[in-house]
């Protein structure tokens, strides 16, 4: 490795260029403290070593390497991350470290910290919080992703209260990013093929503790300059640039992995972005083991799995198939590919293999290449049940193959300092980095005193931040110096404060508590329990409504009698997201039903003993109880319109008659019971089970471990198993037309239902099908599956059984119906295999 661009340091400091690359300091308060006493306004204000290092002056460095205390802490330090980066970690002695050959996880954007601005949202900021916690535990995952020149836009409004968008360039030497070296050709390059030409891809590499974190940019010389912009900015250019984006990102992606780390089993592709390596990935199989791509499908997909964060179908990238048949060159012709085409390929990312005009969603091929697909929350499950169900044409949604794994977030990133301290004392210091059964109880028994002091340093920290941050702001405007000398001075450390900080956009309601202003500003003016409130968000640059509902918020608070107790922060990123989470007292999120995939904001207050009010969507739906925070609205139906004002209504009820008076209400020694013990609820029962600890383990149990084991057994033995599996498959596509089922007998006994049939099989044979009753959902009942046995040969039928079963008669049995599908032992159905009959 080359490091970045670093001034020559003493040598009795020149520790500090190793943890400079290590951003193992996004989520360490002892490395704040490090970083901070080298330069505080420079590590303050660029939250990056780097930086830090680069602007030090050299009698700084001088007088750091002569710094005996200074050399200790460095010391201690250097001595922590070794210990750190040898110990077993809890992976290895949970499972062994040969239960699994590694994990690729690929994602368009990683937010890892502001130093490495190469993201946009929560999808980046929940996969940077992804490779943490594998960190922490030792998982063997390895990411990659897009080194972007610009990134996503930095925000900054106008005197006029507009947002404007502004692309500071990336530049790599300021990043804490190394390239990748080859022995043999120096700097490392991937190939990918695009219409005419070649281009190169260079590697680049950022250390996240354990985990390597890949990262592919085009601006390499030997690219045209068009070529080299593909990797401009984040979801920046148009149509084109996406598609180009998003196969460097998957072939590419995948061709690092093979060269990298060839034994890795496991091909995790967070969002539809990247599913073009899941093509690459059988194509690779196909070349190295001398299978047809069909074949090497069978092979890799068992070790496939797909995150899906979209609630709606019109969220997930989509693109002409012409633009796609002219891009997908490197499957065009291409002798490794045997046994496919590129109408083959293109099938796999429509919903309707057979509709050459529709559009070729990434998604539907995410989804069709994946052994095991994850909706991001209980009900975004259910919804992406929904989305995905035509792909499965005839079978229930209910059987829909998308499960869930709730996300979470990796706490030692999002607690502050004092937040840290507590949970150390009570649950040891490397609570974390495994799986405690008692954190729950150890967190409970903090002492009250503990509890109010880190609120009350919380919230004056926040203070201090909005007073600094909108002073800042304000003079970059141009503002009079009255104007930011009150800015200096607004909010109280004693005050209710209320965050809501998210992208502006119409499904997130982020004006509702706009709706009725005047009864808004009565509560920021109540002489006796007022409130203050931090609002921070970016509207993407083509939201001419999300534009809009910004500048709503700045008028509204840029009103005189308002100012002191409202304030709107521009450029929200993590480090802003850091403080807040840190700060507010209450957490606002007022998404409409049921479209919040997730919303992982709320999960960031929780360590820190801040409280959620929230939509009932996403985590919240499955998280809230009326001891540990606030619900808003239901699961009701009805018109936009009214379900907004009837949230709204519910919202400034919650303020008025519950969520203010509780704060404020204090006994004789001044202590606010009832909010303290809402407090102490939310911090043990929901931190550890909204943590990203839980989170990936679920993802081992669920999905990485049984299909690493899986994709060992189909690639065995020349992948006997695999061919078996394709030829399997193929066999009952052509043949399953042939069955036909008959209507059955039903009889009641002792309360059993006994239902009886007649199936012709045709030319399946019956080790091949199951046949089943089914009943789907109902009211309170939920949908039911019944394996019917083999009973009897048909006389004088061709492969004709009856088949029987018995059981309990909780239900009528007009909710039965019966039905064939396909059976293998090992084969995921319907993922794999979406055929099915039915009774008719």
């Amino acid at each position: 490795m080359v490091s970045a661009s670093l001034p020559s340091l003493p040598n009795e400091i020149a520790a500090l260029r190793v943890l400079a690359l290590d951003l193992r300091w996004t989520w360490s308060h002892e490395g704040d403290a490090l970083w901070e006493y080298v330069d505080a306004d420079l590590w303050r204000q660029t939250q990056n070593p780097l930086s830090v290092l680069q602007n030090a002056s050299p009698a700084r460095l001088r007088a750091l390497a002569g710094d005996r205390g200074f050399r200790a802490k460095l010391t201690e330090f250097i001595g922590g991350r070794q210990m750190y980066l040898e110990n077993e970690g809890w992976f290895a002695s949970a499972y062994g470290q040969e239960s699994i050959g590694g994990i690729a996880y690929l994602s368009m954007e990683f937010g890892l910290g502001a130093a490495l601005p190469l993201y946009a949202g929560g999808l980046g900021v929940l996969a940077g919080d992804t490779l943490k916690t594998a960190s922490d535990l030792a998982v063997p995952v390895v990411g990659v992703g897009l080194l972007y020149q610009e990134g996503y836009f930095r925000q900054i409004v106008d005197a006029e209260g507009r947002q404007r968008e502004l692309y500071p360039y990336n530049e790599p030497e300021m990043l804490p990013i190394e390239p990748v070296l080859s022995p043999e050709d120096g700097r490392l390059r991937v190939k990918v093929e695009l219409p005419g030409r070649e281009i190169q891809l260079r590697v680049w590499r950022a250390t996240v503790g354990r985990v390597a974190l890949y990262l592919l940019d085009t601006n390499d010389p030997l690219n045209s300059p068009a070529d080299r912009g593909i990797t401009a900015k984040l979801y920046g250019g148009g149509v084109e640039t996406r598609l180009m984006q998003e196969i460097v990102l998957g072939v590419g992606g995948w061709r690092v992995i093979e060269k990298l780390h060839p034994k890795i089993e496991i091909c995790h592709i967070n969002e539809g972005h990247a599913a073009f390596a899941l093509v690459e990935r059988a194509r690779c199989c196909a070349v190295g083991k001398d299978l047809s791509f069909w074949e090497a499908l069978w092979a890799t997909r068992a070790g496939n799995v797909f995150t899906t964060h979209t609630p709606v179908a019109a969220g997930f990238d989509a693109f002409p198939t012409d633009l796609v048949r002219k891009y997908l060159c490197c499957f065009s012709g291409d002798a490794s590919c045997r046994g496919v085409t590129l109408n083959d390929i293109l099938a796999l990312g429509r919903a309707d293999p057979h509709d050459h005009n529709a559009a070729f969603n990434m998604a539907f091929l995410a989804q069709r290449g994946s052994a095991y697909s994850f909706g991001v929350s209980r009900l975004h499950g259910k919804v992406s049940r929904r989305i995905f169900q035509p792909l499965y044409p005839n079978w229930p949604e209910s059987e829909t193959p998308v499960g869930y794994i709730t996300n979470g977030v990796h706490v030692p990133t999002w607690d502050s300092q004092e937040a840290d301290r507590i949970w150390t004392e009570a649950c040891g210091k490397h609570r974390w980095r495994g799986m405690p059964d008692d954190l729950n109880k150890l967190i409970a028994s903090v002492p009250d005193k503990e509890l109010l002091a880190m609120r009350g340093a919380g919230r004056l920290r926040l203070v201090q931040v909005v007073r600094r941050r909108l002073s800042s702001q304000l003079r970059a405007r141009g503002a009079d110096e009255a104007k930011v000398r009150q800015a200096d001075n607004i909010f109280d450390p004693n005050v209710l404060t209320i965050g809501f900080a998210r992208r502006f956009t119409e499904y997130k309601r982020p004006n509702l508590l706009l709706r009725q202003p005047e009864r808004l500003g009565k509560l920021l003016l109540d002489q006796t329990r007022p409130i203050q409130i931090v609002i921070a968000g970016k509207a993407h640059p083509n939201d001419a409504q999300g534009h809009d509902m910004i500048g709503q918020w700045l008028a509204f608070a840029n009103q005189p009698r308002y100012r002191p107790h409202i304030a709107f922060l521009e450029d929200y990123d993590i480090a802003l997201a850091q403080e807040l989470a840190q700060g507010v007292d209450v957490w606002i999120n007022t998404p409409r039903r049921p479209w919040e995939a997730c919303g992982t904001s709320g999960m960031k207050v929780l360590a820190n003993g801040g409280l959620n009010c929230s939509a009932l969507d996403g985590w919240w739906d499955e998280a809230y109880d009326e001891g540990v925070g606030w619900a808003v609205g239901d699961a009701r139906s009805g018109p936009v319109s009214a379900i907004d004002a009837a949230d709204a209504e519910q919202l400034y009820d919650l303020l008025e008659n519950h969520i203010i008076p509780e704060f404020y209400a204090r006994d004789a020694h001044g202590t606010p019971q009832a909010w303290l013990a809402r407090i102490r609820r939310s911090v043990s029962d929901l931190t550890p089970t909204f943590g990203s600890t839980r989170m990936v383990r679920e993802y081992l149990e669920k999905a990485y471990l049984p299909q690493a084991k899986a994709l060992r057994a189909r690639l065995s033995n020349d992948c006997a198993a695999a061919k078996s599996l394709y030829s399997w498959a193929e066999n009952l596509q052509k043949r399953w037309s042939s069955l036909h089922i008959g209507a059955p007998t039903v009889d009641q006994a002792d309360g059993q239902w006994r239902f009886s049939s007649l199936v012709l099989l045709g030319e399946v044979s019956p080790d091949y099908a199951r046949v089943e009753l089914f009943a789907d959902e109902k009211g309170d009942k939920p949908a039911e599956v019944v394996e019917m046995r083999r009973e009897e040969e048909a006389p004088g039928a061709v492969n004709g059984f009856v088949y029987a079963a018995e059981f309990p008669a909780t239900r009528p049995a007009a909710d039965y119906t019966l039905r064939v599908v396909p059976y293998h032992p090992e084969a995921r159905l319907p993922a794999e295999l979406p055929l099915i009959a039915w009774q008719r």
